[in-house]
């Protein structure tokens, strides 16, 4: 995607497997958005191809659209409509819609149906919204950072509903700011700096962390901190706790790391836009 003769996204290439819950990530700038807009058929690319669930979104007629479900960033809720009319109000633009009080059900509002949208927490709001883009029972769900704002308690309930809806067999796209919401709930990860993919593959082995060296501390008899770097934990430790042993002293705040998904994604990022920037 080009304006002009800035290149917002370089030629990228991935895939989304049916049935899985796939995290794109990417810092401010970095052609998230122009991407995501672009498979929900919002914006017209300059260039390449482009399937979703079969079709290009640029052409797909309402047919396609019955098959997405969209969660915006901010919600365009109506304040003065009850969880129940909001929900019934956008089963009436599907074919096929889910019954409205088993997508309450769903999303987990059943004690606020009668609640008006205004008196309704954040989170619950949030919920609202996947509510009324999960009532026509679409086969995609693109969540748009559905959790900025969240305290870590709403967060993590919210994670719930989310793989609720890997259970029923939907396939979600999501966008998130959040490395602890990619780490627990991505099936598959994709990051994208500077308008490139810079890294693809599961939270636990991209960026090849399963391999990268552990970093072991403690603090000996001295209370002086020792910190080691090692391909071989396991070893490591053994002789570490062995020697400790036959001294008979402890190793206080004993603890063994690898670098974190953040760690990767902060490296990869950096480096991508540092390139970017030459």
């Amino acid at each position: 995607m080009s304006y002009g003769e800035t290149e917002a996204v370089r030629g990228i290439d991935l895939e989304v497997a049916r049935g899985e819950i796939f995290a794109f990530l990417g810092p401010n700038g970095a052609g998230k958005t122009t991407t995501v807009e672009i498979l929900e058929g919002y914006r017209k690319r300059t260039g390449g191809e482009v399937l979703v669930l079969g079709e290009d979104p640029a052409t797909a007629g309402r047919g396609w659209r019955d098959r997405i479900g969209i969660v915006l960033q901010s919600n365009s809720l109506d304040p003065y409509l009850t969880v129940r009319e909001s929900i019934e109000l956008y089963a009436g633009y599907f074919s096929h819609p889910r019954s409205v009080e088993e997508t309450i059900a769903l999303v987990g509002l059943e004690g606020k149906a009668d609640d008006r949208a205004r008196k309704l927490s954040g989170g619950q709001q949030r919920r609202l919204d996947v509510g009324m883009a999960l009532v026509g029972d679409p086969e995609l769900l693109f969540l748009d950072e559905p959790t900025t704002g969240f305290d870590p308690s709403a967060r993590r309930q919210f994670w719930d509903v989310i793989e609720s809806l890997r259970e029923l067999g939907k396939t979600i796209f999501l966008t998130t700011h959040y490395m602890d919401e990619a780490q627990r709930l991505a099936d598959r990860v994709t990051i994208i700096a500077a308008g490139r993919i810079v890294a693809q593959g599961t939270p636990e082995d991209l960026g090849e962390r399963e391999k990268a060296a552990a970093t072991i501390r403690y603090r000996d008899a001295r209370g002086e901190e020792v910190t080691i770097e090692t391909l071989d934990p396991v070893r490591e430790l053994n002789r570490i706790t062995g020697e400790a042993m036959e001294r008979g002293e402890d190793l206080d705040g004993l603890e063994v790391t690898r670098p974190s998904l953040e760690d990767v994604y902060l490296d990869l990022t950096s480096t991508a836009e540092g390139v970017a920037g030459e």
